[in-house]
C-alpha cells in the first residue's frame, strides 16, 4: 500500500504540471459569450489577433506566462457562461505547448544510395491524442482575399507539414502558409536555427528525384531582427548586395561559438546558417531579413510593407509554384534550373557494387566549364590569358528607335501610339531550346547547321532589309558592317529569310540537350496559374482580356506580387547565366566567384536572347506584311506602334471570322503572347524620338527623362 509521502509527492507533481485549457471550440464560445472580440483579447494577452484565432481553431497553443493568464480568463468566463446552462465542457487533455517534438529528418544532401523507404508510400505515424504542435491540415489564410483556385496544391509531405517557410514577428509568432501560426520561443539567432530544424517541421520536397529538399526559410520582420540581436537596418557605403554584418558582430560570434557556419557571403540580407551534413541529413536554415531589403521592391512590389501573414502567403505561393526563395529572384531562377536538372544521380559501381555519384544526363554536371573566347566577356581569363582579339558575341535584347526621317506623313497624322509587351519573352524563347552541354570545339570554315548550338563567325552585312524595321542581327537594330560572331538562332534566321550564310569559324558543342525545358514548364505554369487566379484566363476574348489585365493588380495585391516575382525570376535567371564580376577591387583576368558554378554559361544566355530577338523580328516582319504597319521603337520585349485608336484592337490583324491572324502579335495570357503596355499620343512619341529617347521605355508611365540608362 502506498505511503502518505508517496501519495503527496504524486499530488504535488500533478499540481506542478502546466495548466490545461478547454477545447478550441469552447474557447471561442466563451469569448463570444462574453462579448469580447479577438482583437481586444489579443491586446489583453499582448499578442496578435492571428495568434488568438489560432488558439481558437487549434493550430497553436499559448506558452507561459500567456498560458496561465489565458487559462485564468477562460475559467472565469466558464463560471459565468456555462454551456447551455450546464457546467462548462470538461477540459480536454492538451499536451504542454512547449513539449519537444521528435526531430524531423533533414533534407537529402544530394546523390546517395536510393532510400528503400522513399521508394514505398510513406506510412503516416499514428497521431498522438494531444499533439503539442499545430495540426498539419489546410487552414484559411489570415488574408480575406480569394485564395488560388486554378492550380492544384501538391500533396503535403509528411516531413514538412507546416510548409516551406515562416515569417517571424517580434512577438514570437511564426506565420506559415495556409494561415498556420507557430509559437517560436527563440531569443537568439542560434536558438532560432535550432528551433527551425528540430521543432518547426518546415521545409519542402525536392523537385527532381535526384535533387535536394529545400532548406527551411525563416523571414525576419524588423521587430524580430532586433529581438534576436540584429540591427534593424544594415547600413554601409558599398553596393546593397555586398552589405553584411562585420565578423566581430556579437551575433556572428554567437553563431560561430555554437559551431554553426555562414557561407562566404556572410551574414547579409540572405544568410545561410549550416553545419556540415551528417550522412543524408542536412542541417541548414536560410534567413531573410525584410528590413535589410531582402525582398527587392522591383521584384516583390509592396511585399516588405505587408503584414507578416501576407508576406508568408506571397512567399508561400511562390515557393509552391516556383521554388523556396534562396536569395534574389535572379538567384532563385538559377537555383531552379539546378533543382530541376540535378548535376548527379546515384549509380551502382559495376566493379565494387557500391553506390556512387554519377553524371545525370541532360544536366550541366558538377564542374564549371570555360566558354569559347567569343562567348566570354572581355575580363574573363580565357580572353585575357590568350590575348584574344577576335571579337565577342553581341546577342542582347533590342534597344532600337526608328530614325525620325523614316516616319511617313500618314503615320504622323495618326493620333495614338500603343505599346505592346510580350509576356515573359525570354521564357517563351526557352521552350524546346537546344543548348550545348559539353565543352566547345573550334572549327574553321564549317558548313552551317541550324541544329547545332554554338557561336559562328559569319558576314551578314550583305543582307538588306526594310530600314523601317530593326535589323534582326544586332541589338541596336543597325545593319552589320562586316563579319561578326552570332549564336546559332541568329544565323538560322538569316537562312530562313532566304540568304546564304558561309561561316568563317565556329565554336560548337557536340553534346546537346533541352536543358531549360523543365525550367520553362514550371515557370510557365506558375505564370499562367497566377494570372488565372487574378481573373486573367485563356478563355477570355481579346476585349475581355484587355479589361481583365487593366484591373488584375487590384484583384489581389499579394498574388500580383507573386506574378511580378515570377517574371523577375525568368529575367534574373537568364541574366545570372553570365554574371559579371562584382566590386571595385576586381582585377581583369582574375577568376571571380561566379565562374566556379557549372551554371555560369554565357552561351546558354546568348541562345535564349538570340531566339527571343529573332522571335520579335519575325512578328515585326509579319505585321508589316499583313497590315503595312511598322514599329516606332522596340525595347527588349516591348514594341510601340502608331495607331488610329487607343487600343491594340485598332491595329492588330484579325481574320474575317474575328480570329487573330497567325504570325503577328496576338493578345493573350501565355508566354510569347502580348498585352497592352501603355498608350500615349503620337506627338508625345515623336517628341521623344527627336530627343534620341526610346518611346518603348516610357510608354507605360508617360513621363520621360533625359537619362536613358537603366
Amino acid at each position: 500500500m502506498a505511503s502518505e509521502e508517496e501519495l503527496f509527492a504524486n499530488i504535488d507533481a500533478l499540481l506542478e504540471e502546466e495548466p490545461q485549457l478547454p477545447p478550441p471550440a469552447e474557447r471561442a464560445r466563451l469569448r463570444e459569450a462574453a462579448g469580447i472580440t479577438q482583437a481586444r483579447l489579443a491586446t489583453a494577452l499582448k499578442t496578435s489577433t492571428q495568434t488568438v484565432k489560432n488558439y481558437e481553431n487549434g493550430r497553436s497553443e499559448p506558452k507561459s506566462p500567456r498560458l496561465e493568464a489565458y487559462q485564468r480568463l477562460l475559467k472565469g468566463w466558464a463560471a459565468k457562461y456555462p454551456a447551455h446552462g450546464n457546467p462548462a465542457a470538461p477540459t480536454a487533455p492538451v499536451a504542454p505547448a512547449a513539449a519537444p517534438q521528435p526531430e524531423v529528418p533533414a533534407a537529402s544532401t544530394g546523390p546517395a544510395a536510393p532510400d528503400p523507404e522513399a521508394a514505398a508510400p510513406l506510412q503516416a505515424p499514428v497521431a498522438p491524442a494531444a499533439p503539442a504542435r499545430p495540426a498539419a491540415r489546410p487552414a484559411t489564410t489570415s488574408s480575406r482575399r480569394p485564395v488560388a483556385k486554378k492550380a492544384a496544391k501538391p500533396a503535403v509531405d509528411p516531413r514538412f507539414p507546416h510548409g516551406p517557410l515562416a515569417v517571424l514577428d517580434g512577438d514570437g509568432s511564426a506565420y506559415g502558409v495556409d494561415g498556420i501560426v507557430l509559437d517560436c520561443p527563440a531569443r537568439t539567432v542560434v536558438e532560432l536555427v535550432e528551433w527551425t530544424l528540430r521543432e518547426s517541421c518546415l521545409g519542402a520536397s525536392k523537385l527532381n528525384r535526384y535533387g535536394k529538399d529545400s532548406d527551411p526559410l525563416i523571414v525576419l520582420t524588423a521587430a524580430a531582427a532586433v529581438k534576436l540581436g540584429l540591427p534593424e537596418r544594415l547600413e554601409g557605403h558599398e553596393q546593397r548586395r555586398s552589405l553584411r554584418l562585420p565578423e566581430d558582430h556579437p551575433v556572428v560570434k554567437q553563431v560561430a561559438k555554437a559551431k554553426w557556419q555562414l557561407t562566404q557571403r556572410g551574414f547579409g540580407p540572405w544568410a545561410r546558417i549550416y553545419r556540415k551534413a551528417q550522412g543524408r541529413e542536412r542541417q541548414c536554415v536560410q534567413l531573410a531579413i525584410l528590413s535589410w531589403d531582402a525582398l527587392d521592391e522591383r521584384s516583390w512590389p509592396g511585399v516588405s510593407e505587408m503584414e507578416p501573414a501576407d508576406v508568408a502567403r506571397v512567399l508561400g505561393v511562390y515557393a509552391q509554384r516556383v521554388i523556396t526563395p534562396r536569395g534574389s529572384t535572379a538567384v532563385s531562377g538559377l537555383e531552379l534550373m539546378t533543382a530541376l536538372r540535378p548535376p548527379t544521380k546515384p549509380e551502382r559501381d559495376t566493379e565494387t557494387g557500391n553506390w556512387i555519384s554519377a553524371y545525370n544526363p541532360g544536366s550541366l554536371g558538377t564542374e564549371p566549364m570555360d566558354p569559347a573566347p567569343p562567348e566570354a566577356t572581355a575580363e574573363h581569363p580565357v580572353v585575357v590569358n590568350s590575348g584574344w582579339t577576335g571579337g565577342f558575341l553581341n546577342e542582347e535584347a533590342y534597344q532600337w528607335v526608328r530614325p525620325v526621317d523614316l516616319l511617313t506623313d500618314e503615320e504622323c497624322t495618326l493620333p495614338f501610339t500603343v505599346g505592346l509587351d510580350l509576356n515573359t519573352a525570354f521564357l517563351a524563347a526557352a521552350a524546346r531550346l537546344t543548348v550545348g552541354l559539353s565543352t566547345p570545339d573550334h572549327f574553321h570554315a564549317p558548313k552551317f547547321n541550324p541544329k547545332i548550338p554554338g557561336s559562328w563567325l559569319v558576314d551578314l552585312s550583305h543582307i538588306e532589309l526594310d530600314p523601317r524595321l530593326p535589323s534582326p542581327f544586332t541589338p541596336d537594330g543597325s545593319r552589320p558592317t562586316g563579319p561578326a560572331w552570332y549564336q546559332t538562332h541568329t544565323v538560322a534566321y538569316a537562312q530562313e529569310l532566304g540568304y546564304d550564310v558561309h561561316p568563317l569559324e565556329a565554336y560548337l558543342r557536340r553534346e546537346t540537350g533541352a536543358y531549360l525545358d523543365p525550367w520553362h514548364d514550371r515557370l510557365k505554369t506558375a505564370y499562367v496559374d497566377t494570372l488565372a487566379d487574378l481573373g486573367v484566363t485563356k478563355d477570355l476574348s481579346d476585349t475581355e482580356f484587355l479589361a481583365a489585365m487593366e484591373r488584375h493588380k487590384q484583384v489581389d495585391p499579394a498574388l500580383a506580387a507573386v506574378l511580378a516575382a515570377v517574371k523577375a525570376t525568368v529575367k534574373g535567371g537568364v541574366g545570372k547565366l553570365r554574371e559579371r564580376p562584382q566590386g571595385k577591387h576586381y582585377k581583369e583576368g582574375e577568376r571571380w566567384p561566379s565562374l566556379q558554378r557549372p551554371t555560369w554559361r554565357p552561351d546558354i544566355r546568348a541562345a535564349v536572347i538570340s531566339k527571343a530577338r529573332v522571335n520579335m523580328h519575325r512578328k515585326l516582319l509579319n505585321m508589316s506584311r499583313m497590315t503595312g504597319l511598322f514599329p516606332l521603337a522596340v525595347l527588349s520585349d516591348c514594341v510601340v506602334y502608331p495607331s488610329p485608336g487607343d487600343s491594340p484592337l485598332d491595329f492588330l490583324p484579325y481574320a474575317a471570322s474575328g480570329k487573330p491572324q497567325p504570325g503577328g502579335f496576338r493578345l493573350g495570357p501565355t508566354p510569347g503572347l502580348a498585352k497592352l503596355e501603355g498608350v500615349q499620343s503620337m506627338l508625345w512619341a515623336v517628341d521623344l524620338m527627336e530627343k534620341g529617347l526610346n518611346p518603348a521605355r516610357h510608354i507605360k508611365g508617360g513621363d520621360a527623362v533625359l537619362d536613358e540608362g537603366e
